[in-house]
C-alpha cells in the first residue's frame, strides 16, 4: 500500500515530475463519483426504475456520446476564454442538473410517470452537454503541461485514478443499494456525485493556466473540420479505427445491466458488484500499465485491448445460450471487459499525440472526441429499438447482437493492425 499510494497520487518525493500535475490526478479520482453515477450504471437503473424503456435507457446512457460535437463548437471560445476559464466554467454549470435527480429520488415517483421519465432523460442531456463544454479545452491544456516524455505514465497515473474511485464509488453503490431501499440510496448516491463534482472543480482550478491559441472562431473550425476528417494522413485513418471500437463497446455496459436486471433478475446490488469489478480491473491495469507501457510499445497494448474484447464477447454468447459460468464466469467477463478498456484508452492516448500538428491539437483532440463518442454514442440509441419485445427484452435479440459485435471485432484487429503506422515512435503526422 505504501508503494500504491504514491502511485495514485504522486508526491514531490515519489514523483517530483508527476507531482507538478497532481491536481489532474485529484481531478481524475473526483470526477469519477460523479460521472460513475451521473451518467453510469446507478443512472441506467433509476431509468429502469422509473420505467423507461430500453430506448429511453440507451438514449439517456448515449448522450454522454451524443453530445460531444458541442466540443468541437466550443473551441471557438478558447481564443477568447483560454483553457482554464473555458474548462472550469463547463465543469461547474454541468453541477447544477444533478439537482433534478436528487428531486427525482425525493419525489419517489411511480413507475411509468412519463413526465418523470423526461426529467431525468433531459437532464443527462443537458449534464453531458456542459461537460462537453470544458472536455472541449482539457485534453488539449494537458497537452500542453505535460511534455511528451512524461504523457505515458500520466494517462496511465490517471487511468488509475480514475479507475479506482470509480470501483470505490460502485462499491459504496451496491452497499447503499444493499442497504437502503431503492429511492433513498439512489438519493444518496446523487449526494455523492454533486459532491466529487464540487470537489474536482476545485482541484482543476489549481492547475495553471497555458497560451490559449492566437486565433480560432466558427469559420476556422468549419472550414478545418472536412479537412481533418476526410483528407488522407494518420489522423484521419486512425480516427476511424477509433469509431469502430466505440461502435463495439459503447452498448456493452447498459444492455447487460438491462438485461441482468430484466432476464435473470439479478438483485442492483449485484449488478453494481459486476460493475465494482470492472472497474477495480481498469485501475490495477493502469498501474500495470504504467510501468510497462514505454516497454512493450503502444501496438501490444492495443492487440490486448481487441482480444480481451473479443474473449469478452465469447463469453455473452455461451452465457447466454447455455448460462455458461454462472455469476462467476460474468464477473471473470467484467474484469476482462476492464482490462482491455483501460489498454485502449492508455494506447490511444499515447497515439493519439503522434497524429496531430502540435499547432491545431486543440481542434483535432474535440474533433476526435466528437467524432468517436457520437458514432459509439449511436449504437445503445440504434440498438435498444430491436432488444426490445412484448415481454420489455429480447433475449435472442441480444444473442444476434453479440454475434454482430464479434464478428466486428476481428474486422477491427485485422484493419487496426495494418493499416496504422508502428514505425515512428514520435513525430506527428500531418493530418
Amino acid at each position: 500500500m505504501s508503494r500504491f499510494l504514491p502511485s495514485l497520487f504522486p508526491t514531490a518525493q515519489s514523483d517530483p515530475e508527476l507531482h507538478r500535475v497532481r491536481p489532474a490526478l485529484e481531478f481524475a479520482f473526483l470526477n469519477a463519483l460523479t460521472w460513475q453515477i451521473a451518467v453510469g450504471t446507478p443512472m441506467v437503473l433509476f431509468v429502469q426504475r422509473l420505467g423507461g424503456s430500453p430506448f429511453q435507457v440507451g438514449l439517456a446512457f448515449a448522450a454522454l456520446y451524443l453530445m460531444t460535437p458541442v466540443q468541437v463548437l466550443a473551441t471557438a471560445l478558447l481564443p477568447r476564454y483560454g483553457f482554464k476559464r473555458l474548462t472550469l466554467g463547463g465543469w461547474r454549470t454541468r453541477s447544477f442538473f444533478l439537482l433534478v435527480p436528487l428531486a427525482l429520488a425525493l419525489a419517489r415517483p411511480e413507475p411509468g410517470n412519463a413526465w418523470c421519465i423526461a426529467a431525468l432523460v433531459g437532464s443527462v442531456m443537458c449534464f453531458c452537454f456542459f461537460r462537453c463544454v470544458g472536455v472541449a479545452a482539457q485534453p488539449a491544456w494537458l497537452y500542453a503541461l505535460i511534455p511528451e516524455s512524461l504523457r505515458g505514465r500520466y494517462f496511465a497515473s490517471e487511468q488509475l485514478s480514475g479507475g479506482i474511485a470509480g470501483a470505490l464509488t460502485l462499491v459504496l453503490s451496491a452497499a447503499l443499494f444493499a442497504l437502503l431501499p431503492f429511492y433513498p440510496a439512489i438519493f444518496s448516491q446523487y449526494l455523492i456525485a454533486l459532491l466529487g463534482s464540487t470537489l474536482s472543480y476545485y482541484a482543476l482550478k489549481r492547475l495553471p493556466d497555458a497560451p490559449a491559441p492566437a486565433s480560432g472562431g466558427i469559420h476556422r473550425i468549419l472550414v478545418d473540420i472536412p479537412r481533418h476528417l476526410f483528407a488522407s494522413g494518420g489522423f484521419r485513418r486512425y480516427l476511424w479505427l477509433s469509431s469502430g471500437w466505440m461502435l463495439l463497446t459503447t452498448p456493452i455496459p447498459p444492455f447487460a445491466a438491462y438485461y441482468l436486471k430484466a432476464g435473470p433478475q439479478f438483485s442492483a446490488g449485484s449488478i453494481m458488484t459486476l460493475e465494482v469489478l470492472r472497474y477495480l480491473a481498469m485501475g490495477v491495469g493502469a498501474w500495470l500499465i504504467r510501468r510497462w507501457i514505454d516497454v512493450r510499445g503502444i501496438r501490444f497494448f492495443f492487440q490486448a485491448a481487441l482480444l480481451g474484447l473479443g474473449l469478452v464477447l465469447l463469453h455473452w454468447l455461451a452465457y447466454l445460450r447455455f448460462g455458461f459460468g454462472g455469476y462467476a464466469g460474468l464477473c471473470v467477463a467484467y474484469v476482462l471487459f476492464g482490462s482491455a478498456s483501460v489498454c485502449w484508452l492508455v494506447a490511444s492516448a499515447n497515439y493519439l499525440p503522434r497524429v496531430m500538428p502540435a499547432g491545431e491539437q486543440a481542434l483535432m483532440v474535440a474533433l476526435y472526441g466528437a467524432a468517436t463518442y457520437v458514432i459509439g454514442g449511436l449504437a445503445p440509441v440504434l440498438w435498444g429499438p430491436l432488444l426490445k419485445n412484448q415481454a420489455g427484452f429480447s433475449v435472442g435479440a441480444f444473442g444476434v447482437f453479440f454475434l454482430c459485435e464479434l464478428a466486428a471485432t476481428g474486422l477491427l484487429a485485422a484493419l487496426m493492425m495494418r493499416r496504422l503506422d508502428w514505425s515512428r515512435p514520435t513525430a506527428a503526422a500531418s493530418a
